[in-house]
Parts: C-alpha cells; sequence; structure tokens
C-alpha cells in the first residue's frame, strides 16, 4: 500500500530525511551544539531532536556527550559532535603547478594530506590520476580502524560538465572532453564516484560556508592558478548557469583591443591581463620564472621598493580593479574574496583596485561590497572537494551504511 503524501506533497519519510539532513549539515558545518541550540535551530521541539539524534547515532554519525562545566545551575543539555573519526571522505585539488589529496573527517577537519608537484606538460590525464589513486591508497589505508570513506571530491582547473566529471575544457593544461571523474574512481577502486567541480566554484563554496564569507549569501570569488576563474554565490547559491558553466569571470573581456592573448583563444580577458604571467613579464621576469613562488617574489620586492615590481602591480592592479567594478557593478555581491594566487596580486594592488572601484562602482553598490582574501588560503578549493564528498551523505545521513 502507498505511503500517503503530506500536505505540500512530500511524503514522510521524505521529511524525515531532510530533517535527519539539516541536523547533520549543522553539525558537520558548526561544530558541536546542544540538543537545545539544535531545537532552536531546526525551529522543532526537543522530543523531536532527541529522535533525530538517536537516529545518527545509531548510525554511526553523531555523538552525544555532557558539555564541560559551565557553571549554571541545571542539567545541561546534551552536546551533539559528529563522530570525525569514524566518517570521513576523500578530497583532491588539481591545479596547474600541484596535485593535494586530503583525508576529511566529518566536521570539515583535515585529518591526512599528501601533495606532489604537476608538471606543466600538457594533457596528463593519465599521470595525474595514477599519482591521485596512488596518494587517495594512501589515506584510505591509514585511515582509524572502524572508519568508513562516504564519499570522494575533487577540484580541478578547468570547466567541468556536471554530473559525470568530464573536464571539457582545461586551457591552462590543454585538456578537452577527458573522463577525469570516471577515470580516477575506477583507479581509486572504492565503489564511489568522484564529484568533480570547478576550482573557483569550489572555493566560493568553501567560503561561504566555512571562511570568510560565512553569513554573506551574495558573494563572489575570484581564484587566480596561471589564469583567474570566478564562483559567484547568489541568495546563498552558487550561480552554476544554464550548463554549469557559469561564473567564467577570468573570461570577461576588460581589453579587447590591444589586450593580450588569452589560452581561451580570445585576447584581452581578465586573466590574461592579471593573471601569472601578465604580472611577471611586466615586472620584467624570465619566462622560465613561473608559479606562486615567482608572484610572491614580484610582491615581495615591490614591498622593498623595487620600481619594476611596483609599476607592475599598478598595472595588473588596475585590470584587476576594472574585472571587480565590473563583477560589483552587475552582481551587487556583500563582499568580494581574493583567493589562490590573486591573494598574493590583491596584497600588492590593493589601493589600485579600490581606486578603480571608487571611480567605476555605482555608489549604491559600492558602499555595500567588502574586499577580502581568502579565509581559507591555498586549502579553499580542497576544503570544497571534501563538501563535494560529503554531499550524498548530507542528503540521505541513513542511506550511506557507516561501519
Amino acid at each position: 500500500m502507498p505511503r500517503s503524501p503530506t500536505v505540500d506533497g512530500q511524503s514522510p519519510g521524505d521529511s524525515r530525511r531532510r530533517s535527519l539532513g539539516a541536523l547533520l549539515r549543522r553539525v558537520h558545518l558548526g561544530g558541536p551544539v546542544s540538543r537545545a541550540g539544535l531545537a532552536e535551530w531546526l525551529g522543532v521541539n526537543r522530543s523531536t531532536v532527541l529522535a533525530l539524534t538517536t537516529e545518527l547515532v545509531a548510525a554511526g554519525l553523531v555523538r552525544e556527550g555532557f558539555p564541560e562545566l559551565t557553571g549554571r545551575a541545571g542539567r545541561p543539555s546534551l552536546v551533539v559532535r559528529p563522530a570525525a573519526d569514524r566518517v570521513y571522505v576523500l578530497a583532491f585539488d588539481i591545479a596547474v603547478d600541484r596535485l593535494v589529496a586530503a583525508r576529511v573527517g566529518l566536521g570539515g577537519q583535515i585529518q591526512d594530506r599528501r601533495e606532489a608537484h604537476r608538471a606543466r606538460a600538457g594533457a596528463d590525464l593519465d599521470t595525474v590520476v595514477g599519482v591521485l589513486a596512488g596518494l587517495g591508497r594512501q589515506l584510505h589505508a591509514t585511515a582509524a580502524s572502524g572508519a568508513t570513506c562516504v564519499g570522494v571530491g575533487a577540484s580541478y582547473c578547468g570547466m567541468i560538465r556536471p554530473g559525470d566529471g568530464m573536464v571539457r575544457f582545461g586551457p591552462d593544461m590543454g585538456w578537452v572532453d577527458q573522463a577525469f571523474g570516471a577515470e580516477l574512481a575506477r583507479r581509486l577502486d572504492l565503489g564511489l564516484p568522484v564529484l568533480v567541480g570547478n576550482e573557483a566554484h569550489l572555493g566560493a563554496l568553501a567560503e561561504h560556508q566555512r571562511g570568510v564569507g560565512v553569513g554573506v549569501d551574495n558573494l563572489v570569488y575570484l581564484h587566480g592558478d596561471v589564469g583567474v576563474g570566478g564562483g559567484i554565490i547568489v541568495g546563498g547559491e552558487l550561480l552554476g548557469g544554464d550548463g554549469g558553466y557559469g561564473s567564467e569571470v577570468g573570461h570577461m573581456l576588460v581589453n579587447p583591443y590591444d589586450g593580450r592573448p588569452c589560452g581561451c583563444g580570445s585576447r584581452g580577458c581578465l586573466e590574461a591581463e592579471v593573471g601569472e604571467r601578465a604580472l611577471l613579464d611586466a615586472a620584467g621576469r624570465p619566462a622560465d620564472r613561473i608559479g606562486r613562488g615567482a608572484v610572491r617574489e614580484v610582491v615581495d620586492a615591490a614591498d622593498r621598493g623595487d620600481p619594476a615590481a611596483r609599476e607592475a602591480l599598478r598595472t595588473v592592479g588596475d585590470w584587476l580593479g576594472i574585472g571587480v567594478a565590473n563583477v560589483i557593478n552587475l552582481f551587487n555581491p556583500g563582499m568580494v574574496i581574493f583567493g589562490g594566487m590573486l591573494r598574493e596580486v590583491y596584497r600588492g594592488s590593493a589601493a589600485h583596485v579600490r581606486r578603480r572601484i571608487a571611480v567605476n562602482v555605482l555608489p549604491v553598490s559600492r558602499t555595500r561590497a567588502q574586499l577580502r582574501v581568502s579565509a581559507l588560503g591555498d586549502d579553499a578549493t580542497l576544503v570544497g572537494a571534501a563538501e563535494l564528498g560529503f554531499t550524498r551523505l548530507l542528503a540521505d545521513p541513513l542511506g550511506t551504511p557507516v561501519g
């Protein structure tokens, strides 16, 4: 006999699953919280929270215990904590110059990590997958006895097709239609799919959920690697676009007439004018000087008064300010966050960026937009990949066996 739907067309089971997911997500993102706090946050009575936490405890996803002494009279409310030692995901971050793998426990703590250098050698799917699979197997093998891997997430520096982890276009390394997600899942051999996202999209989500953008429902995250990626949060949700390829802020056209060539085939894109090579060329660095270390050297040299480095940051900062002014006028964000290599660039060019904003942004938007650097630093995209790995568990906590 079919179950009766509720008033909103959802079955009681769907409602319960949503409540369990919401509670687990609150503990996962916010850390230990009392039953009383959960009841207030969910807008339900304490007996309902008791029933939900009892199910999650039985499933091995959370633990309950008394809080530390508070000095208050009366029986304290039990505190609910994520079972970080029993539940984890594998997270991977694939950047142009490095490959990072981590084991991340429920609650978001990075328990262990591995890192390898990535050569700039063109389309290298087999090499990348081989290295990551090896690192992932090491992390899986060294997890605590009885712990369960509930998901795998990966951040890639390119345009990712939603659903199957296909890299449609990775301009900096020449990847076109590479079946990255499926191949990594096959080589890991954990019986789990690998969920793949664009690095800037995942960085935006990570900063919104765990970083400097917590509590800011409208923000723009700009991620610098060799090029520039963008992630835009609108009303608390990632702006994905019609096909999932939205927020490509780095390919906003800012200098169409005499702009630098871009890896996408155009000229004068934002990333062509503010990316790694633009800064190093403007500072007179030789072609064999590459990477974040070289970018930091230019910023440090400017701090010491080096004229070429200061002029390079002025030029790049002006173009970056034009790009930021455009996104503020378009999206009216409460915050713009600079991540990856752009943390260093913004540190050395903040005055130039702000000058452009003062001149080119509508006053009503200019007064609201805060400019910040990533709180999660180089781990922003890795943290975003981990959250992608937890997606299935948080959507249906009891649908994923643990232990």
